[in-house]
């Protein structure tokens, strides 16, 4: 894999941008997890990193110094942040949610979608079905309580006042278990996979408005006084941060090295959807975009993200001078201690999270060297063959492209 080596200099400066996933959480959140795990990280590997208050600017941010290899290393953080949407588009009840979980299996079943990403991946489907299944199971219950409840109250009341004893307990079930939903994401996980698919792939207008303000903040570091502008996309962020830097290079070069950090991706439950032409687009244009170099991270062990799935070729949006992304693992069962990996094998959402965490025995994929260190990201991967198990076979149905 051939690309270019022009924009892989030493590194004192750097500009980091982070797209989160489909998160309600405020921005603070990951902030506190990269102190937390930055500390853990530079306590295992020897080097020194340090957080501190971001300078006054707009946004939510933090700055970062770090000693590794005997230099020193000033990045500055910011989270571009749309949890803001994210809870608009939570915000409904019980009913509401019961009628996203119909719609958005419709639209995964009746397009082929969700058949085809079987084919890829089995863990993300699992995922995808898992709160179908858990909420369908919770209203059959409620439903089945409540007509217990009624027909026992009938026995002593009119039948119209035990039948409505009867609903009104079905009801508080299931704000029972909405409140419990912190516990088993059901909820959540359905508000995510119906945020998705509400357009059959295409992006909502109050979204497309957010990655244009996104796309300005990136571009105005881009000609900043910084050695490296890196973008850092995870689960749901991969692809929106797809679609922002496919703007700002279309509108003209990076003035200084531009990474991409994919992290966790989940493009395919976009991509493999009728109208995510816009995204199919992006993904063409950035795989042979040589300004750019773009690392893709994933691991078998994370069962919410499509692994080691080249998400370009996989989405039929692959072009014949393809040279991104470069497809690696971060092969949780080799880079954790069997101690970590056997206590979180079955927390699948705190796996899913791992790319952003310390590992006990951090291969060339390590978070805090690659984003407080002094290698830009081609640098770090300069010469790195792709995961030998990573799948490109193009499985979309639809490979249509906006003009």
């Amino acid at each position: 894999m051939s690309h270019d080596t022009t924009m892989t200099g030493p590194v004192v400066r750097r500009r980091v941008f982070y797209v989160p996933g489909f998160d309600p959480a405020p921005p603070r959140r990951y902030r506190e997890l990269y102190r937390k795990e930055a500390r853990m990280q530079a306590a295992i590997s020897g080097y020194a990193i340090d957080l501190a208050e971001r300078p006054q600017k707009a946004g939510f941010g933090w700055a970062v110094t770090a000693t590794m290899d005997g230099q020193q290393v000033q990045t500055e953080f910011e989270v571009l942040v749309w949890s803001d949407i994210v809870r608009a588009s939570i915000g409904g009840g019980v009913i509401s949610t019961y009628l996203q979980l119909l719609r958005t299996a419709w639209i995964y079943i009746s397009t082929g979608a969700l058949f085809r990403l079987a084919r890829l991946r089995k863990g993300p489907v699992i995922a995808a079905l898992y709160p179908i299944v858990v909420l369908l199971a919770q209203l059959v219950l409620a439903v089945a309580t409540g007509i217990g409840i009624g027909v026992l109250a009938s026995l002593v009341l009119p039948a119209a006042a035990g039948w409505g004893i009867g609903a009104v307990v079905s009801g508080l079930i299931l704000q029972g278990f909405r409140r419990f939903d912190r516990y088993i994401f059901a909820y959540y996980l359905m508000h995510d996979y119906a945020f998705t698919a509400q357009h059959y792939g295409a992006y909502p207008a109050a979204l497309e408005l957010r990655l244009a303000e996104f796309q300005a903040v990136i571009a105005k570091a881009l000609h900043g006084d910084c050695d490296e502008v890196l973008v850092v996309g995870h689960s749901s962020g991969v692809h929106l941060a797809a679609s922002v830097l496919a703007d700002i290079l279309r509108s003209g070069a990076a003035a200084v090295p531009l990474g991409f950090l994919s992290l966790g991706q989940v493009v395919p439950m976009v991509s493999f959807l009728p109208d995510a032409d816009r995204l199919r687009a992006d993904l063409h244009f950035l795989c042979t975009h040589r300004g750019l170099a773009w690392v893709d991270v994933t691991a078998p062990g994370d069962g919410c993200a499509f692994a080691l799935c080249d998400p370009v070729a996989v989405s039929g949006a692959a072009a014949p001078a393809k040279c991104w992304p470069l497809v690696i693992s971060a092969a949780f069962t080799q880079t954790l201690s069997a101690e970590r990996w056997q206590a979180m094998r079955w927390r699948f959402f705190r796996l899913h999270f791992q790319y952003l965490c310390a590992f006990d025995r951090p291969g060339d994929y390590d978070y805090f060297r690659i984003t407080a260190g002094p290698q830009t990201l081609q640098a770090r991967f300069a010469g790195r063959a792709p995961s030998k198990s990573r799948i490109e076979k193009p499985l979309s149905r639809y490979s249509s492209r906006a003009a």
